[in-house]
């Protein structure tokens, strides 16, 4: 898959999550074989305005390449002056979201709200292909509600506005993530436009990657909430794509051994404090699935030190 000068074999990208896909974790991620992957949402305005807070979301190093950032807003000039301010960073493509659920976002008009409004999505990402050379892509849903399954037509709008990549989430707005993601939809996309189609929803493994490939036939695929406690997803889909091959979970020692790694980044990125909290909600997807998970959470989520975090691995993890 190709988008503007970033080239990936296989097309695997990481997905932008709130609280999730920062710096430690995107890099895990790519050691993995995520080839591409994006950063936490940032609000226009924020960036525009100078907001401190939100280019600490954007924290980067070369290794975290390639990097897409990805930006929110309803304004078409603030969302230009955003990317154009944004265009000089380390960032290889700007994203625009239009898949936001949240109620804080859409009734500002902002992420999945903009599926009910293409003419204004339209002028935002013309607005923002106007004013700089990187490539912009846009992240859409299905439709904003069972009623208004329109994202084939907003997918023509944008790339008649110049965008270089449309990811489709195959989920409505009112649906949130529950239920399942319609293949359908992103085919549907995928047949009425000429740039790369991204399908993203309900990739949890290797042989739903494969079936996302198959059934829409979609450029690259997107991971979420299925790398969450899982970056081992994208050494499986990679090794399936290539091989036909499922290669073996990894043992307790070398989960173990990631977890610590991760434990060690988060601290050194956010400090001990900040590094132990938001290690709490990843040490929780870590250990989901094993037979003591309940009790591992449960002392997780009162520790405050990453001692304390070390001492709950040690005992879970000592057979």
């Amino acid at each position: 898959m190709k988008i503007g000068p970033v080239n990936l074999r296989h097309g695997i990208v990481l997905a932008p999550m709130a609280g999730v896909s920062d710096l430690p974790f995107r890099l895990l991620c790519r050691e993995q074989g995520a080839e591409l992957a994006v950063t936490e949402m940032v609000s226009a305005k924020a960036v525009h305005y100078g907001n401190r807070g939100t280019f600490d979301l954007l924290r980067t190093v070369p290794e975290d390449r390639p990097l897409s950032v990805q930006i929110f807003g309803s304004d078409p000039e603030i969302c230009a002056e955003t990317a154009e301010k944004l265009e000089s960073g380390p960032w290889d493509l700007i994203d625009f979201n239009m898949g936001c659920p949240v109620p804080k976002v859409v009734n500002n008009g902002e992420g999945s709200k903009l599926m009910t409004n293409p003419r204004l999505a339209g002028e935002i990402v013309s607005a923002m292909t106007r004013r700089i050379r990187k490539p912009v892509t846009v992240k859409i849903r299905a439709g904003f509600d069972g009623s208004h399954i329109n994202a084939p037509e907003i997918a023509k709008i944008l790339e008649q506005a110049g965008a270089a990549a449309v990811a489709v989430h195959g989920r409505t707005r009112d649906m949130y993530y529950s239920g399942k993601a319609d293949l359908g939809v992103i085919r549907a996309v995928k047949d009425a436009v000429s740039i790369p189609v991204i399908g993203n929803g309900d990739i949890i493994g290797a042989e739903e990657a494969e079936r996302m490939f198959r059934e829409t036939g979609c450029d690259g695929i997107m991971i979420g909430r299925g790398a969450e406690g899982n970056p081992w997803i994208f050494s499986e889909i990679r090794e399936y794509l290539e091989t036909g091959r499922i290669p073996p979970a990894p043992s307790p020692a070398e989960k173990k051994k990631l977890i610590l790694r991760h434990l060690a980044m988060q601290i050194e990125a956010d400090g001990e404090h900040m590094g132990v909290l938001k290690m709490r909600s990843h040490i929780a997807w870590y250990v989901k699935g094993m037979a003591n998970a309940a009790r591992i959470r449960n002392a997780v989520n009162t520790a405050e030190t990453a001692e304390e975090l070390r001492d709950i691995l040690d005992t879970a993890f000592c057979g």
